[in-house]
């Protein structure tokens, strides 16, 4: 177990992401962003991305990038999900460079990895690895057809698009219709894409870049959840230290106790899947079970946590000021991102060999 402790270098990293994010991602800025056209901060994606090459975290050296492992991203996105900075490092920074990873398209690693360019893969957020998903048509060498809940296309001026002839293809968003859906996690938008005879260049087959990407994206999205519900634990205590009734903090009363101490065994527990996760995906042991089991329990985990936070908060958790309702709307749309809980346990039975749940 000693392998899932966090390196010395992984609490700088993270050290180094929280100061940047505790001066350039203030809550009230992100509720306010959020009801805007563009809820992304670019600004801070661009201080994150190049300032700090963090786009380039999974891209070797000899490519561009900063050669770290998937455990350094799993840290940056605990951080990030503590912050809900709504920027589009997991769909940019792991999920299209994974799939940039897997056709060796290094001129477009490059360019993600200096954050000279953000990606975007276009495939709907909610499936999971291995799962179908729609694909655009080839025609006449351009690419035709309508795709939905693409998260974070908004901000991506590059889009990797399967086709149905089996390949991936690189697109200039520029080229592509792309319009914003209403979606229940404002910080992390989702899009339709509509290609009406887009060019693209042909980068590889389409079907193990989609899956290591969405393999990569499940394991790494603990790591986010994790982030989420620390800071739903970590705030609710602190309120209920601070909140007065009967002349007394409410954290001293003992059914808030009890619930507390649960929410802090789920946040272990969940902290110990997803290290699991990141660890399987840096070494490729077990990786398929690590991930599942990732999956599996940080949804119901990351949710529980954010409902409590939500309810203990009182009425000022009610109120749209308060953050505490954007890591609630986070919470839910993870759990269906990348692969539901029960796909994932469905996973685990089958390479237990059990029937499916």
């Amino acid at each position: 177990m000693s392998a899932l402790l966090y390196s010395a270098e992984e609490e700088a990293l993270r050290a180094a992401v929280r100061d940047l994010l505790d001066d350039h991602c203030e809550a009230a800025a992100v509720i306010a962003r959020a009801d805007t056209a563009e809820p992304h901060d670019l600004a801070l994606w661009r201080r994150l991305a190049h300032g700090m090459g963090l786009a380039g975290l999974l891209v070797s050296e000899e490519r561009g990038g900063q050669g770290a492992s998937p455990r350094e991203a799993a840290v940056v996105l605990e951080e990030l999900g503590r912050a809900m900075a709504p920027v589009p490092f997991l769909t940019s920074a792991v999920v299209a460079t994974e799939a940039l990873l897997a056709c060796a398209a290094d001129g477009l690693l490059a360019e993600l990895a200096a954050g000279r360019r953000t990606g975007a893969l276009a495939v709907p957020l909610h499936v999971g690895p291995g799962a179908g998903h729609p694909r655009a048509r080839l025609s006449g060498g351009t690419l035709h057809g309508e795709l939905t809940g693409v998260a974070d296309a908004t901000a991506a001026d590059l889009l990797l698009v399967p086709a149905d002839d089996g390949a991936l293809y690189a697109v200039d968003a520029a080229a592509v219709t792309v319009t914003p859906q209403t979606c229940l996690d404002p910080t992390r938008p989702l899009a339709t894409l509509t290609l009406d005879g887009a060019p693209g260049d042909r980068l590889g087959s389409s079907g193990p870049a989609v899956d290591r990407a969405l393999g990569t994206a499940a394991g790494l999205l603990a790591s986010e959840q994790l982030g989420l519900a620390t800071w739903a634990l970590e705030e609710t205590v602190r309120h209920v230290k601070e909140r007065r009734q009967f002349g007394r903090p409410v954290g001293g009363f003992q059914a808030l106790k009890h619930r507390l101490a649960l929410l802090w065994l789920e946040n272990v527990n969940l902290r110990a899947a997803a290290r699991n996760a990141a660890d399987a995906l840096a070494t490729g042991e077990d990786t398929d079970t690590a991930v599942a089991l990732a999956q599996a329990y940080a949804s119901g985990a990351a949710v529980h946590a954010a409902e409590e936070a939500l309810q203990l908060h009182g009425g000022i958790g009610m109120t749209w000021e308060h953050p505490v309702h954007l890591y609630l709307k986070r919470a839910k749309a993870d759990s269906l991102a990348y692969g539901t809980a029960g796909a994932h346990r469905g996973v685990l039975a089958a390479l237990a060999g059990l029937p499916a749940p």
